[in-house]
């Protein structure tokens, strides 16, 4: 059986680009995958870590081999790589992007690139550089497509066709509608993020905050984590649909300190703000699967999370998903997902046997 793609090329090798290419290659979706980027040590361990077949530290006619192009840049670079790229595209090639930004990037690289269709999965981590990417960092994601009416059909089915390739969802979105909800879900945080590392920072008490700082405080600020330079430009190019959601915070902020006033109030809205993220993991969207979950307090010992899928194994339960909630000096905690309820009570009595608590 044929490959779906015979040459692909990804165009900036760092998480997700060579996430993309990783799963390119490790589902055979790919006669031969070409990585570009400027940067002489990606390319060195892109080919060192098996990431692509080829390396180009230049764009040229090579190019014009490729049935399909993903750009991976960072968002700021995208239009000049596409101006770069335009003149050896072949004219039948399917073309997409990455970018967490999508009006500004689709409005430029659709008039350059023939067959283009703006994307962005909803993937991501705060560690960076092809030396972290993995192929199942896109496996279960929400693959956002941002088709406009110049979106040809062959650019629709063939990146369509990719998404659900990689073992993501496609979810078709206006470009600025895109940017407007990706605001205030990942751009917004980040600033937010920085802001309370700021505080810190620049406070008196830098040291004792930093001492005293603990699980909640590090998952609230984990994306400042993330490349400084790219995150940068992703809030900056999107910059209007973000500083309209710094102004809905500011609001938001302003009825929270008037809350402090009234107890009752304040606690209806931390019970709404419990509702809505308890109903955020992924696992729960209605795109993909439901899963259930059980939550497992697990001692801070070497091999225990061995240990807990061993047991799970032996008895015929397969862990469908997993996730580190918190880590403390003395224990941690782990959120385990199963396909079916019967397969977690199942889970629940195994686990209670060997000791642990779950809930």
């Amino acid at each position: 059986m044929r490959p779906l793609f015979a040459k692909v090329g990804v165009f900036g090798v760092g998480l997700l680009g060579g996430s993309v290419a990783l799963g390119l290659k490790e589902r055979f979706l790919a006669e031969e995958v070409h990585v570009y980027d400027p940067d002489p040590l990606a390319l060195e361990k892109a080919l060192f870590l098996g990431v692509a077949d080829r390396a180009h530290r230049e764009i040229g006619p090579w190019v014009g081999e490729l049935s399909l192009g993903i750009l991976a840049a960072p968002v700021g670079a995208l239009k000049a790589l596409g101006q770069a790229i335009a003149p050896h595209a072949h004219p039948e090639s399917l073309w997409t992007d990455v970018g967490s930004v999508k009006a500004k990037v689709v409005e430029a690289l659709e008039n350059l690139l023939p067959h283009f269709l703006g994307g962005h999965p909803m993937a991501g981590s705060e560690r960076a550089g092809v030396e972290n990417a993995h192929a199942g960092l896109l496996e279960n994601a929400v693959w956002v497509l941002t088709p406009t009416h110049r979106t040809t059909s062959r650019a629709r089915e063939g990146i369509r066709r990719l998404v659900e390739a990689l073992g993501a969802y496609p979810l078709e979105v206006p470009p600025r509608l895109h940017d407007e909800l990706v605001a205030r879900i990942s751009h917004l945080p980040y600033l937010l993020a920085v802001a309370l590392n700021r505080m810190v920072a620049q406070s008196r008490d830098k040291d004792l905050l930093m001492f005293l700082a603990a699980g909640g405080f590090r998952d609230l600020t984990r994306v400042a984590s993330g490349s400084p330079r790219m995150s940068r430009d992703m809030v900056v190019e999107n910059k209007e649909a973000l500083k309209g959601a710094i102004e809905e915070l500011r609001e938001v902020l302003l009825e929270l300190e008037g809350l402090l006033e009234s107890p009752e109030a304040l606690l209806e809205a931390a019970e709404e703000a419990k509702r809505t993220r308890d109903s955020l993991p992924i696992v729960r969207r209605s795109l993909l699967p439901e899963m259930h979950d059980l939550s497992v307090q697990v001692p801070d010992r070497p091999g225990e999370i061995a240990r807990i899928a061993t047991a799970l194994g032996e008895a015929g339960v397969n862990i469908k998903d997993i996730e580190v909630l918190t880590i403390r000096e003395e224990a941690g905690a782990l959120r385990l997902g199963f396909a079916t309820r019967e397969e977690r009570e199942r889970a629940r009595e195994i686990l209670k046997e060997a000791g642990y608590r779950v809930r």
